[in-house]
């Protein structure tokens, strides 16, 4: 298997072994169960601790199209303990088909919030991702952000299937109630799920590329881009050559799916909007 990092590997594999058994999501029809909440109540239910670990997915456009091509990821996102709408693309479909979302919650916006409620219950976090300068200036700003905040340990994402279980193992001894994983899907999401009863954390979210962002290595969109759901555009300013064949491929398959979801409720099937 190969190394990973934070930032996006559109072509990181997965194994179908790790596809929890009955588990399965409706791709065609964007039969999705994502969390209609807004930020504010996704934090107060994520942020106490719990007996049993928990496993929150982000989704957009992206990890959608993956998804569909992907039965091991599409399994491990429908038995997540939460999805939440990260992609602007998810906003725009989910109200076209009559089930709008309150608000965007977005992977890097709810890390922050995670981070600032750990902060405040004395609840310790373990970042995981990226490389070793980015992961490491990442945790001096976190501190500096919040400085109550117990970081229980952190390390780069470049390592391979071999180091699986000393990279698990290392943060089970570090005792973290909070893991943060900056690493791409959809290994972040398969991953996770295989060793969530190990991790000795009891809250996981996978937030992709956020920690280069965080700890400025990456310029995040300005806010009144941000305000108005076009991080998108600014992502395809700062990269065209990489980002405009992913959003090509992946908001044509929304489209697709989008009109696909559409025509068979035409056509009387499913009323997914009633669910």
């Amino acid at each position: 298997m190969p190394e990973f990092t934070a930032i996006d590997h559109e072509g990181a594999s997965t194994s179908a072994s790790h596809t929890p058994a009955g588990i399965g999501l409706h791709h065609d029809d964007l039969d999705w169960d994502i969390e209609a909440a807004t930020m504010g109540v996704v934090v107060e239910r994520l942020r106490h601790a719990s007996p049993q670990p928990r496993l929150v997915v982000t989704i957009n456009a992206a990890t959608m199209w993956m998804a569909s091509l992907d039965a091991a990821l599409g399994a491990v996102i429908a038995a997540a303990d939460l999805r939440v709408a990260d992609g602007m693309g998810v906003m725009w479909a989910w109200r076209v088909l009559g089930r709008p979302l309150p608000e965007r919650v977005a992977g890097i916006d709810l890390m922050v919030e995670l981070v600032r409620a750990a902060a405040e219950d004395g609840r310790s976090v373990y970042l995981l991702g990226a490389q070793t300068d980015v992961v490491d200036r990442l945790a001096e700003v976190l501190v500096e952000q919040f400085p109550a905040l117990s970081i229980a340990g952190h390390r780069d994402g470049y390592f391979g299937e071999a180091d699986h279980a000393e990279v698990v193992r290392t943060i089970a001894q570090s005792g973290a109630d909070v893991l943060f994983i900056g690493m791409p899907s959809p290994f972040k999401e398969v991953w996770a799920a295989e060793y969530l009863d190990e991790f000795g954390a009891d809250l996981v979210l996978g937030v992709g590329g956020s920690f280069d962002v965080l700890a400025g290595f990456v310029p995040r969109a300005p806010e009144l881009m941000q305000r108005f759901g076009l991080e998108w555009a600014w992502r395809l300013i700062c990269e065209p050559r990489r980002m405009w064949k992913r959003y090509a491929r992946t908001n044509a398959w929304l489209v697709r799916a989008l009109a696909t979801a559409m025509f068979r409720r035409l056509r009387g099937g499913r009323n997914i909007a009633d669910r």
